[in-house]
């Protein structure tokens, strides 16, 4: 993979808006699971983890019915 310089300063602003963009819109759907009872899923080195609606963490996923 070729490695690109980036010295023009638009790109950096370019990635800053959308990192912020970004980033509100996965806060808001998150509270949208919380209040509708979904849980928020993450994953730390590979492994898949479940953040209930009442802030527990689970590596079991709470919506599939043979845990």
């Amino acid at each position: 993979m070729k490695k690109q310089e980036l010295n023009n300063i638009e790109t950096y602003q370019n990635a800053a808006f959308y990192t912020s963009v970004f980033s509100k819109a996965v806060r808001k759907a998150k509270e949208i699971n919380t209040k509708n009872g979904l849980p928020n899923d993450f994953v730390i080195n590979g492994k898949t983890f479940y953040q209930l609606p009442n802030g527990e963490i689970t590596d079991k996923n709470p919506l599939k019915e043979d845990n």
